[in-house]
């Protein structure tokens, strides 16, 4: 069974050894074979590398193309949501500095996450609508950045820029690696100058705390970076660390860290506790798109991280999906050590903290376990059409949890 879609009569790229998944139109050779027995386990990366092939394939974008055209919706209504954003407009001028500075004095990563949600959906409107201003847009700020950015820092919070802006300006960039216009190489040498030593030093050494200091969503975004460096780089070792640390990583962000408590059959979904639930809502929210686009990024090389562990990721998403929609769930006392000396602390209830806060993260989630594997996936579907159609940065606010993810599911999902 091929891996390319019909429609990729110019890209070919041939099937991998660990090629079971069929990354474009939906269906999925899991869902063919039996999803149990077909559901593949990453332990190496891809033989041959799927481009584009981070949170789009090709099939995802020749599906909203067609879809956008012919006028349908719901694909119509996401595609008006990215056309209107002001970041989509193809005379954004790039504020591209050399050093970015996230928390502490002197802050001034507003620059970059704007700059890098406006080369996403530019590059999106390029992909989708055809349009070449926008792709001139997209490539001028990648190359504005890649050409002057030298330094990531501040206070821990620096990991947290290196982590969530990693994974998304690689996005982009994956979008755009085809364009005459763009300078690949330049920005694939920063990814790994700039951002991917901070990923790797948060992962290895956790800013020298205990390792459960920090919350999961500090692990997923490194994760999510070195993923997404690996991808746009064809660099198997960075791809294996992202996804071994998913697998089995000692701190927060790895699957079962992240999901500590299972409860089955409660009123018939079985649920997962996220590790963040009794810290507040947002930010809990924020961890399905941080675990999403790992899970995404990752199937579209072949690999089925959704389905992991029994699909412990669903039951953390039908968890939260459950309790942001107003309904009761289960809690377990969370205890973990904090500080430097791994001092205990506890939290006894879930936090009502942001509860039902609107984050454009459940399209990919719905649209993969309800349509491509045709699971029940309750709560994260009625998340998903209650926030519908998803917009992405700018839409959601001036601050940067506006812009802990890209967004327009609604356009690039939508099966």
């Amino acid at each position: 069974m091929s891996r390319t879609s019909p429609h990729e009569h110019h890209r070919h790229t041939p099937m991998s050894r660990r090629g079971l998944l069929k990354t474009a139109g939906g269906l999925t050779a899991a869902v063919a074979l039996g999803a149990t027995s077909a559901a593949t386990v990453a332990d190496a990366a891809p033989g041959t590398w799927t481009h584009p092939g981070m949170l789009h394939n090709w099939g995802d974008i020749n599906r909203a193309k067609v879809r956008v055209a012919a006028g349908d919706d719901p694909w119509l209504s996401g595609w008006n949501k990215l056309t209107a954003n002001s970041h989509s407009q193809s005379t954004w001028t790039p504020r591209a500095t050399a050093t970015i500075i996230r928390g502490g004095t002197g802050e001034n990563y507003s620059l970059l996450y704007n700059d890098i949600a406006a080369a996403y959906q530019n590059a999106l409107r390029w992909q989708v609508g055809g349009t070449e201003a926008n792709a001139q847009c997209a490539a001028n700020i990648l190359n504005a950045w890649s050409s002057t950015l030298t330094t990531v820092t501040g206070n821990a919070d620096r990991f947290l820029a290196a982590g969530i802006y990693g994974w998304q300006f690689a996005n982009a960039a994956e979008l755009m690696r085809d364009y005459s216009g763009f300078d690949l190489a330049r920005f694939q040498e920063m990814m790994v100058n700039v951002f991917y030593p901070l990923n790797n030093q948060f992962l290895t050494g956790h800013n020298d705390a205990c390792i459960t200091n920090y919350w999961a969503n500090w692990d997923l975004c490194n994760m999510a970076s070195v993923l997404a460096i690996g991808i746009l780089n064809e660099d198997g070792a960075k791809y294996d660390q992202a996804v071994t640390y998913f697998k089995s990583g000692a701190g927060n962000g790895s699957i079962q860290h992240a999901v500590p408590f299972l409860y089955s059959d409660v009123d018939g979904y079985d649920l997962g506790q996220w590790q963040e639930s009794g810290r507040d809502q947002g930010h809990t929210v924020m961890g399905m798109g941080q675990m999403g686009a790992i899970c995404e990024m990752a199937w579209n090389q072949g690999d089925d991280l959704y389905s992991y562990d029994s699909r412990r990721f669903m039951k953390g998403a039908q968890y939260v999906a459950k309790y942001n929609l107003g309904n009761d769930v289960p809690y377990t006392t969370y205890t973990w050590g904090t500080g430097q000396n791994c001092a205990q602390s506890s939290q006894t209830v879930i936090s009502d903290v942001s509860r039902g806060q609107v984050r454009p993260v459940w399209a990919m989630l719905h649209y993969h376990y309800n349509r491509r594997l045709f699971l029940d996936d309750k709560y994260i579907s009625q998340m998903c059409f209650s926030v519908a159609p998803e917009g992405g940065g700018g839409d959601y606010g001036s601050t940067s949890g506006g812009f802990d993810q890209l967004g327009f599911g609604t356009l690039m999902y939508a099966k």
